[in-house]
């Protein structure tokens, strides 16, 4: 795998292309420049368009199994280097390290699952009404494929996306975010040492997403587009691929809610609550942004769950025995302290934390007292920020969980299994915990409804939104 210095200008397209402008990436914890990146425009995205369609001309032809030793190779390959991804990782976005080793082997699980699954991509054959005729569907590659990824899962969201499309026999125009686009152009750098040909993944950061994305959006060679991030852009992404009519998979925002009924292990809720809110220091679209418990236990859990909160340790990401590190950026920090202030000026009360630290770190907080006109029971806080609120009903639990436009994920903590049961299906939502606050994993659907996203990502389904079925109708001599 190259060298952070080795990348550092320089854009994945036809090749290794230097570019003469470039920006630059910040740790967040620190302020210090980690490198200097290409800050590619609209000539590279026109460049990237016409390569991908050149290059889906061959890889659509190679066999599954070819694809499937090279996806094979490449998992190995990410694994192998997990401690210097997992090192970038947390210097250009701030994610403690024990979290961003994690995310390394996460993210080598989705190539691994699609390595296999290039070899069941099955078509069908299907019977006729009349004698002399044969009827089958095909499935075959969309196309050339444009991904958006976000700074918060740099390598994970990566392969999640790239893997099925290349898997399917797509070509692959990736633009990481601004703020982690290291960890996708090492990534990427795998790919080509694992076997994979030139041009079939290209990788184009930019600090002005907007011109680049306009030129891929309108483009007819792309022929469909996976973007996740926040449900603003993914409308705009929605508008613009209307004119060419592209494919769309849309990963969009969350507002997870997170139901503790009073039969509840406390345990295991205070546990499991722990990881799903602060983790990446409560910057991912499926942390829990609103817990609601029974009121018979809600003062056991909140004690619980602050003293939980208290114990996590904020600093260096770097260092081993970090739990929180840094907000991404400034931006991210004023979204925090201006839900909590809105919070505090409409009656809410702090139990633990509600400050920030230095720089961009700010305390695990715990917020009791929530009422639903405060900014952080209507949109995502995407921070370490964790409002409780009472219920009693379960048709009351679920009647507040579901009062958001968005779908993305929910959690359920009971030992009933008819009650567990009956709330995930009634709650409207892509994704459900039961006794469980982080339920992702590769060979799952992952996914939400509502203005949370079209489409699904992971397990069997995820190659699906690569792949066109095409139907042969044969009349036999």
């Amino acid at each position: 795998m190259k060298e952070v210095a080795e990348v550092g200008g320089r854009y994945l397209g036809s090749g290794w292309t230097p570019v003469g402008k470039t920006f630059a990436v910040h740790n967040p914890a620190t302020g210090a420049v980690v490198a200097e990146v290409a800050d590619c425009g609209p000539s590279e995205a026109l460049e990237a368009a016409a390569v991908a369609e050149r290059e889906f001309a061959k890889w659509r032809h190679t066999t599954a199994f070819e694809r499937s030793a090279i996806l094979d190779r490449w998992a190995a390959l990410i694994v192998e280097h997990r401690d210097e991804l997992a090192a970038v990782m947390s210097a250009e976005m701030g994610k403690p390290i024990k979290e961003s080793r994690g995310e390394v082997v996460y993210a080598a699980g989705f190539v691994k699952w699609y390595a296999e699954e290039a070899k069941r991509v099955y078509g069908e054959a299907f019977p006729s009404h009349i004698g002399h005729k044969r009827l089958f569907a095909l499935r075959q590659p969309v196309g050339p494929v444009f991904g958006v990824t976000p700074w918060n899962f740099p390598v994970a969201m990566v392969t999640r996306k790239a893997a099925p499309a290349l898997a399917a026999g797509c070509t692959f125009i990736l633009k990481p975010a601004e703020q982690s686009p290291l960890c996708a152009l090492l990534t990427a750098d795998l790919w080509l040492e694992a076997g994979g040909p030139i041009g079939t993944l290209q990788v184009l950061p930019t600090a002005d997403p907007a011109p680049l994305s306009d030129v891929l959006m309108t483009d007819e060679r792309v022929r469909k587009v996976t973007f996740t991030g926040s449900t603003e852009v993914g409308r705009i992404l929605y508008r613009k691929s209307a004119d060419t009519i592209k494919r769309l998979s849309l990963e969009l925002g969350g507002h997870a809610p997170l139901i503790i009924c009073d039969d509840a292990d406390l345990t295991i809720a205070v546990r499991e609550a722990v990881a799903c809110k602060y983790r990446n220091s409560g910057q991912t679209c499926v942390c829990t942004n609103r817990i609601y418990v029974q009121r018979g236990i809600a003062q056991a859990f909140t004690e619980a769950f602050s003293e939980a909160s208290d114990r996590l340790k904020v600093g260096d990401p770097t260092s081993e025995d970090t739990d929180i590190g840094p907000l991404v950026d400034a931006q991210g920090l004023a979204k925090v302290n201006q839900h909590l202030q809105d919070a505090l000026a409409k009656g809410a009360e702090i139990v633990s934390g509600g400050r920030a630290v230095d720089g961009l770190f700010f305390q695990p907080t715990v917020v009791t007292n929530v009422t639903p006109d405060m900014l952080m029971m209507q949109e995502e806080t995407f921070g370490p920020v964790a409002p409780i609120i009472e219920f009693d009903s379960l048709d009351e639990a679920v009647r507040l969980a579901n009062d958001t436009p968005y779908g993305l994920a929910a959690y359920v903590f009971t030992n009933d299994l008819s009650r567990a049961l009956k709330l995930a299906e009634a709650l409207d939502y892509g994704i459900v915990g039961v006794n469980d606050g982080v339920p992702s994993t590769p060979q799952a659907p992952f996914g939400g409804v509502k203005q949370s996203g079209i489409g699904r990502e992971g397990g069997r389904w995820g190659i699906e939104e690569y792949l066109e079925i095409k139907y042969v109708s044969m009349g036999l001599r």
